[in-house]
């Protein structure tokens, strides 16, 4: 019974196994990839200067009255940033692409490393089984000598101390590994909202330069012909009052009950009724393009628990059907979907608020894909996230928290808080030509 020749090989073998691959994960030069992420960092933050610059020339265009030249400005500084913002963002997927990778091998590292222990770990077993099977008097009698006898002794100890060794460096491994897929999980969802995203910004391009096109067409850069064109749209109160306003995961609403609503959250809140309604038309808006989801399926991860329950409580509590009621995908921000209704409160936090939306609303329980209470419940959180203070800054920051939480001061989401000054800039705009037409 020589046992620890035996276990010298197995961990030899095991060892020469991971330097193999580490060496083949390691062909590229860390030298190179260092340059590279160097070099995307910076063309990062050129962009982004450029991307602030343009958003402090829209936000002083604004303030300015209505003309030709300001307006044409505002849209081809829109057309701009949005443009700057697309490739800022494809950057930003670039180096989430270089980090999946790194994780990939890492991942891929850590799955040989269990591989190679448990190896070592059948083998230890095998050869204290073999050892078990000896009787005290075989192993003693079989002995040359009283001393040989007590090595083999030592030899059993050391073979027993080597498995709760590999037991744990197993275990270890494992939990590390459970982690680091976790965050390559986490890291691809983010890829593919962005790469969604992007698609949604091209879109908003085309948009702008749809409509630069048609002000172009009628008004000939004329500046009194624009002057018309702005009274004409002045004189369109009853449509405004008409149109659609689009909510997500419910039945959208005339655009006059949308105000109407606003302005009961702002008795409630403080919160300004256009950027409230800004707020609600870029949520309808993601989820118009990004899609929406299902609780069994966006809710899965064990780290949704908590929601999950939530979720099943608060569609109980209403008499719904979870699997029939529509809630967010899950985010690139976060492990958990299940956002619900206009406002996209996560369950918890619509949980949280419950008492207070009853109470100005009047439905006991309220309903997260009910308008009147979505308005409500979106301002309260709003107001939570210093919106009520009314100035832009505080408007834009809360927006941006409404959306990211802790991580609002991310790069990847200011097009979010860009998104909902404009909408609450536009809304105002409508809601001014109503209260003037009464």
């Amino acid at each position: 019974m020589r046992i620890l020749p035996i276990i010298g090989v197995g961990f030899a073998m095991g060892f020469f196994i991971f330097a193999v691959f580490v060496a083949r994960a390691q062909t590229v030069d860390p030298a190179l990839v260092g340059e590279r992420k160097a070099a995307l960092e910076k063309e990062l933050a050129g962009y982004e200067v450029q991307i602030d610059a343009f958003r402090q020339q829209i936000d002083a265009k604004r303030l300015e009255a209505a003309s030709f030249e300001r307006d044409i400005a505002i849209l081809n500084a829109e057309i701009k940033k949005a443009q700057l913002a697309i490739k800022a963002r494809t950057i930003a997927i670039e180096q989430l692409s270089d980090t999946i990778g790194e994780k990939s091998d890492f991942v891929d590292e850590l799955l040989v490393k269990i591989d190679r222990e448990k190896k070592s770990l059948a083998e230890l077993l095998r050869r204290v089984e073999e050892l078990d099977r000896t009787s005290f008097a075989e192993a003693f009698f079989s002995r040359e000598s009283i001393a040989g006898f007590f090595k083999e002794l030592d030899h059993y100890d050391t073979v027993q101390a080597a498995v709760h060794t590999s037991f744990l460096e197993i275990r270890k491994t494992r939990v590390a590994t459970e982690e680091e897929i976790d965050t390559l999980e986490t890291r691809k969802s983010e890829e593919i909202e962005l790469r969604a995203l992007q698609t949604l910004e091209k879109k908003r391009v085309e948009e702008k330069e749809s409509e630069k096109k048609k002000i172009l067409a009628v008004t000939k850069g004329v500046e009194a012909e624009y002057q018309k064109l702005l009274k004409s749209r002045e004189k369109d109160a009853a449509l405004i009052r008409s149109q659609l306003f689009l909510l997500r995961g419910s039945p959208d609403i005339p655009f006059e009950k949308a105000v109407e609503y606003a302005n009961a959250a702002f008795k409630a809140t403080g919160v300004r009724p256009a950027f409230l309604l800004g707020v609600i038309a870029e949520e309808s808006n993601l989820g118009a393009n990004v899609g929406t989801g299902n609780w069994n399926i966006d809710m899965a991860d064990r780290r949704c628990a908590s929601q999950r329950t939530a979720f099943q409580e608060i569609t109980a509590e209403l008499g719904f059907d979870p699997n029939l009621m529509p809630v967010s995908k899950k985010a690139w921000y976060g492990y958990c979907g299940g956002a619900m209704g206009p406002a996209q409160f996560m369950p918890t936090t619509w949980k949280l608020y419950k008492n207070l939306i009853a109470k100005h609303t009047g439905h006991n329980p309220p309903n997260p894909w009910e308008a009147l209470d979505a308005f409500v419940a979106s301002a309260l959180l709003l107001k939570d996230n210093g919106a009520a203070e009314g100035t832009y800054a505080a408007e834009r920051r809360a927006a941006l928290r409404y959306l990211a939480g802790a991580n609002w001061q991310k790069r990847s989401y200011a097009f979010y808080g860009d998104d909902v000054m404009a909408l609450a800039a536009k809304y105002q705009d409508q809601m001014n030509i109503i209260l003037a037409g009464q």
